[in-house]
C-alpha cells in the first residue's frame, strides 16, 4: 500500500484506479515498466507517487538525508514540463515532503541551471535536448551517480522521431552509470505497445512490466453536417461555411479547443470566428508554434483558469497539458490518423471518469465519410503504430561529440553501450569506427580540413580540447529540424514566391508545375531557389502544401474502405445516410467499388484524356503510385502526363488517349521490378540531397549558427550539398549518405506502405468505367489541378460553373 498516495487521494476526494495501485506496487518491488492509459486518467500520479514513496522509504531507512538527483522526468514539450512541475510541486507542498523539484528547459535561466548543477534537486523535469546538454558538461557522472529513476512521458510521441533516439542514447549511458536504474515510460495507446516497451527498456531488462489501464474512456464523436449535400465536392470548399454551426457548440461549452492541421488554417479560423461573432473578442485565443513563448504561456494559463471560451490551435496543444476546464473539442478537417484524432479528443473531459466530446467538421463532402470511419476505427482499436528510427548515425555522431566535450569516452565501452539500444542494435564495429573517423578527421574524404578534426585521442579517451568546438557543439545539440521553404525565381532573377522544399525535391529539370497562377518549367535547383521559366505546355503538377503533407494513416484508409463497402449495403448510419445521394450519383455515373475492387475511370474532357484511380491509400502513397504508373505507361508508348492526387485517389492527364484496360491495369500494379521502377520514376537523388541537409546538421558537418545569427538556409543547403556530391561521387558507402536514402524510402516515400498497397491491389478485381462526365469521386481530384491557377474566389466560381454543367448530365 502506498500510504502517501492513499492519503493524498483521500485529501483530494478521489479514489485511485486499479492501474495506479498496480503501478505503485510494481515500483515498490523494483520493476521498470511502461504504463498505458487513456488521456486524463491520472497516469502522472500513478508513476509519481511510486517514485516519491521509494524516496521516502530509502530516506527513512538510511536515517540521513539522501543526496543528489533521485528522479529524471523527460517530456517532449516545454509546456508539458511546466505542467508536470506544477502538479508534482502541489503534491510535495500538500504532503509537506522534503522532496525538491526542479525544471530545466530551454527557458531556464543560466543562473538557475548553475544552481541545479551545484545543488541538485531530488527530481528534475526536463526535455531530451536538455539531458544531452547535461551530458556535455564536465562531471556529469557525479551529477547522475545517485539517480534511481528515469521517467519518459508521452513516449509514443518521442519514439517515432530522432528525439526518441536521443532518449535511447542518454539511457544507455545512465544505465551504465547506474546498473540498478529503474526506467518508466508513460504512453497513450499506440498500435505497437509491446515494441514501444522493448525499445524503451531494452530486451535484456531483468524486471520489466507493461501495465495497461482498463479504465473505460467514453468518447463521443459527432460529425457536423452541412444543411445540403454537395454531390461534387472539392477540398476546402466547405469548412469555413460551417463556422456558424460551431458557434452554439462554443456557447454551450465552458471552454472549447478548435484544432486545425496548419498554422495558416488556425489564423483564418480565428479571424473568421471573430468576424461572425464579435462578442468572442477577449474570450477566444490563438495558439500555435510560431507564436511567442509569452503569449503561448498566457493562453495555456488562461485555459487552465477558465478565462477563455475557445482556443483555435494546432498540434501545439495535442499533448498532455492538463486543461481541466476544456469540455469540448472540435476538429477542423481530417485529423489524418485515428491516434491523432483520439489524442485530440482526450483534451476534453481530461480527468478521471469524464466523457470526451469531439466534433468533426469536414471541409468537403467526402470527408464526411471520415467521421463514421473514425468511430469504426476507434471502436475496433485500429490504432496506428509509431515507426522507430533505426541506424540514425547522425544522432550517434552528435552524441559521440557530446561525450567528448564533457569528460571524454572510451570507444570500447561506448560501443557496448550503444549496442544495447534498439536504434543501433545492428551496428557493426566497422560502422562505429567510421563514426569515430568522422569526428576525429572528417572521415575518409574531409581529412584535409582542420575544422573536421574535432575530437582527439588522449590516454585512451576521445576528447574535445578546443573551446570553440565545444561551444559550437553545445549550441547545436538536438535533433529537431525545421521545414525549409524554397524561393521560386525566374532565370532573370524575378522572385515569384516560396514553396515547400520537399515538393521541389521531387521534381526533375524540365518537369512542369503550377505556381502563382502560372505553368512553370523547372530549369534547375540552385542553393535554396527553384529556377524556373514559363512553359507553353498545358500540363503540370499541382503543388502539395503544408497540412497536405500529412497523409491519411493506413488504419484510417482501411476504415474508410470498409465504410465505403457498407455504402453498397446502405447500413443505417448518420453520416452514411446523409452521403447516400452522393454514393447513388457515383453509382449512376460510374461505379461504387467494393473493398476488394479497384475502380479506374477513363474520362475525356476539353482538358484532355483523364485516368482516375481510387486506391484510398493516402496522399503520399498516391503520389508515389502515380509516378510509378506514369513511368510504366511510358514504357508502352511516350506520354506527357499531368498528375494530381488527394487522399482517396489520383489522376493521370494526357493530351492523347491512355491505353488502360484490365490486362494492362494488372501489369501496372504488379510487384515485379517495383524497386527498379521506383528508382526510375521518382527523383530519389534530389530527395536524398534535401534529406542529407538535415542529417549533416544533426551530425555537425555544417554549423547552423549562433543564437540570433543562424546561418541562412541557402548556405546550409550549399554546404551540405557539397558534402553530398563528394560522398556520392567518391564514397558511395558513406554511412550518412546511405542514411539519407534510407530515410527517403522509409519516411518520405513510405515505401513499405506503398509496396503493401501494390500487393493488395494486385489481388483485387479491376473495374474500369468510361463515364461521359466527371464523377463525385473524380471531381475533387480534378479540382486540385485548378487550385494553383486561380485565387480562392475565382477558383470557387470556376468550380461552381463546372458543377452546374455536371448536374445537367
Amino acid at each position: 500500500m502506498n500510504k502517501l498516495a492513499e492519503d493524498w487521494f483521500e485529501f483530494k476526494g478521489w479514489k485511485p484506479y486499479p492501474f495506479q495501485r498496480n503501478t505503485w506496487k510494481a515500483i515498490d518491488k523494483g520493476f521498470s515498466g511502461l504504463l498505458n492509459a487513456p488521456t486524463g486518467c491520472g497516469k502522472t500520479y500513478a508513476v509519481w507517487f511510486g517514485i516519491i514513496q521509494d524516496y521516502m522509504k530509502r530516506r527513512l531507512s538510511s536515517k540521513k538525508k539522501a543526496a543528489g538527483l533521485h528522479c529524471l522526468w523527460i517530456t517532449p514539450l516545454r509546456a508539458l514540463s511546466k505542467e508536470i512541475f506544477n502538479a508534482a510541486t502541489v503534491v510535495s507542498e500538500d504532503l509537506e515532503l522534503p522532496y525538491r523539484i526542479g525544471l530545466r528547459t530551454g527557458d531556464t535561466s543560466a543562473s538557475e541551471r548553475a544552481g541545479q548543477k551545484k545543488n541538485a534537486p531530488q527530481a528534475l523535469i526536463t526535455t531530451p535536448e536538455s539531458i544531452h546538454i547535461l551530458l556535455a558538461g564536465k562531471g556529469y557522472a557525479d551529477f547522475f551517480k545517485n539517480l534511481e529513476f528515469v521517467v519518459v512521458d508521452e513516449w509514443h510521441e518521442l519514439m517515432g522521431s530522432k528525439r526518441g533516439v536521443l532518449v535511447e542514447l542518454a539511457l544507455s549511458v545512465l544505465k551504465y552509470l547506474n546498473p540498478q536504474l529503474k526506467i518508466w515510460g508513460i504512453s497513450a495507446t499506440i498500435g505497437n505497445l509491446d515494441e514501444a516497451e522493448e525499445i524503451l527498456l531494452g530486451t535484456q531488462h531483468p524486471k520489466a512490466t507493461l501495465i495497461r489501464a482498463s479504465v473505460p474512456k467514453k468518447i463521443l464523436i459527432e460529425t457536423i453536417l452541412p444543411d445540403t449535400l454537395d454531390k461534387f465536392p472539392w477540398a476546402g470548399h466547405l469548412g469555413i461555411k460551417l463556422a456558424d454551426k460551431i458557434l452554439p457548440i462554443i456557447e454551450q461549452s465552458q471552454s472549447t479547443l478548435i484544432f486545425t492541421n496548419t498554422r495558416s488554417q488556425a489564423e483564418i479560423w480565428y479571424q473568421h470566428l471573430l468576424h461572425i461573432q464579435p462578442d468572442l473578442a477577449g474570450v477566444i485565443a490563438l495558439h500555435h508554434g510560431s507564436l511567442g513563448e509569452e503569449l503561448r504561456q498566457w493562453v495555456e494559463q488562461a485555459l487552465h483558469d477558465g478565462i477563455l471560451k475557445a482556443v483555435v490551435c494546432t498540434s501545439s496543444l495535442d499533448l498532455g497539458v492538463d486543461f481541466r476546464p476544456v469540455d469540448t473539442v472540435i476538429q477542423i478537417g481530417s485529423a489524418k490518423g485515428v491516434a491523432r484524432f483520439l489524442q485530440r479528443a482526450g483534451r476534453s473531459g481530461h480527468y478521471p471518469g469524464a466523457t470526451s466530446k469531439i466534433y468533426f467538421l469536414p471541409t468537403h463532402s467526402l470527408e464526411i465519410l471520415e467521421g463514421t470511419a473514425l468511430r469504426y476505427a476507434a471502436f475496433n482499436d485500429m490504432i496506428e503504430s509509431r515507426i522507430p528510427y533505426i541506424r540514425s548515425f547522425d544522432v550517434l555522431i552528435q552524441f559521440m561529440v557530446t561525450l567528448a566535450v564533457s569528460d571524454g569516452f572510451n570507444a570500447d565501452i561506448l560501443f557496448e553501450q550503444v549496442q544495447t539500444t534498439h536504434c543501433f542494435a545492428s551496428i557493426t564495429r566497422d560502422e562505429f569506427n567510421e563514426c569515430l573517423l568522422l569526428i576525429t578527421q572528417g572521415g575518409k574524404m574531409l581529412e584535409a580540413y582542420d575544422e573536421f578534426h574535432k575530437v582527439v585521442l588522449e590516454n585512451g579517451l576521445y576528447k574535445v580540447i578546443s573551446k570553440k568546438v565545444a561551444m559550437r557543439h553545445r549550441l547545436s545539440i538536438g535533433a529537431i529540424v525545421s521545414d525549409a521553404m524554397m524561393q521560386v525565381k525566374y532565370l532573370g532573377g524575378k522572385y515569384l514566391g516560396s514553396i515547400e522544399e520537399w515538393f521541389i525535391s521531387r521534381l526533375k529539370p524540365d518537369d512542369n508545375f503550377w505556381f502563382a497562377g502560372r505553368n512553370l518549367e523547372l530549369v534547375m535547383v540552385k542553393d535554396m531557389a527553384a529556377i524556373v521559366r514559363n512553359s507553353k505546355k498545358k500540363k503540370g503538377i499541382v503543388p502539395s502544401w503544408m497540412g497536405g503533407r500529412l497523409p491519411l494513416s493506413s488504419y484510417l484508409t482501411d476504415a474508410i474502405r470498409h465504410k465505403l463497402n457498407e455504402a453498397r449495403e446502405q447500413v443505417p448510419d448518420r453520416e452514411m445516410t446523409f452521403l447516400q445521394p452522393l454514393f447513388e450519383e457515383q453509382s449512376r455515373r460510374s461505379y461504387l467499388p467494393e473493398e476488394n475492387e479497384l475502380l479506374i475511370e477513363k474520362i475525356e474532357t476539353k482538358e484532355g484524356f483523364h485516368v482516375f484511380m481510387y486506391p484510398f491509400e493516402g496522399k503520399f502513397v498516391h503520389e508515389g503510385m502515380a509516378a510509378i504508373i506514369a513511368y510504366r505507361l511510358g514504357r508502352i508508348q511516350p506520354f506527357s502526363f499531368s498528375i494530381a492526387m488527394n487522399d482517396y485517389g489520383f489522376e493521370l492527364l494526357s493530351d492523347q488517349e491512355i491505353p488502360v484496360d484490365e490486362v494492362i491495369a494488372q501489369q501496372l500494379f504488379s510487384l515485379e521490378n517495383l524497386s527498379e521502377d521506383i528508382a526510375g520514376s521518382i527523383n530519389t537523388t534530389e530527395m536524398a540531397r534535401r534529406k542529407f541537409r538535415d542529417i549533416a546538421g544533426i551530425a555537425g558537418l555544417v554549423f547552423q549558427g549562433y543564437p540570433g545569427k543562424q546561418v541562412k538556409a541557402k548556405h546550409l543547403q550549399a554546404n551540405s550539398g557539397l558534402f553530398f556530391n563528394v560522398f556520392r561521387d567518391y564514397e558511395k558507402d558513406n554511412l550518412l549518405l546511405r542514411q539519407a536514402y534510407e530515410e527517403v524510402y522509409d519516411f518520405q516515400l513510405e515505401i513499405v506502405r506503398m509496396r503493401r498497397a501494390f500487393e493488395r491491389i494486385s489481388g483485387h478485381k479491376i473495374v474500369i468505367r468510361h463515364p461521359k462526365q466527371l464523377t463525385p469521386f473524380a471531381f475533387p481530384i480534378f479540382a486540385e489541378v485548378f487550385r494553383e491557377k486561380f485565387s480562392n474566389e475565382s477558383l470557387e466560381d470556376r468550380m461552381n460553373k463546372i458543377k452546374a454543367q455536371l448536374t445537367k448530365g
